[in-house]
């Protein structure tokens, strides 16, 4: 019976700390993603699309999926965001809240997150899915699908 005592003392115990540990921090990378989306969104909500655009990768094999389709390019996509969104009353405030972020490999990350517009203009929001590359030691959007 002291035996059974010992054992069930040790595996409740053992849950208890398991338990009360802190969330495991991001990586160097999942931090230095989570840093660019945040910066991304601050752009967006000084209404600086320029800045917002500095979190995707500046070449023309960018792909942008949205309600219109398929852009690729990252000049096409900086004048379809202009076209979208005006001005600022357009633009609303952007929150947004990654659902998951997974480590494909060294140099992929797959991005699961909603988006949500604050307008004067009515709210929007949906979701994305972004797909994450590590080019020239800096992560960049190689694929957004924002619906």
């Amino acid at each position: 019976m002291k035996r059974l005592f010992a054992v069930l003392s040790f595996f409740i115990s053992a849950n208890l700390a398991a338990q009360s540990k802190p969330a495991r921090p991001a990586s160097g990378d999942e931090a230095a993603i989570v840093r660019l989306l945040e910066e991304q969104n601050n752009a967006w909500n000084r209404g600086d699309i320029e800045s917002f655009m500095k979190g995707y990768w500046e070449s023309d094999s960018l792909m942008f999926v949205g309600k219109s389709g398929v852009t690729y390019g990252w000049m096409n996509t900086l004048n379809n965001y202009k076209k979208g969104y005006p001005d600022t009353a357009a633009m609303g405030k952007l929150t947004t809240t990654n659902i998951k972020v997974k480590r494909l490999s060294k140099k992929y990350y797959f991005i699961v997150g909603k988006w949500y517009l604050k307008r004067s203009i009515g709210d929007v929001s949906g979701h994305y899915n972004l797909l994450m590359e590590k080019i020239n030691g800096r992560w960049v959007i190689v694929a957004d699908h924002s619906s």
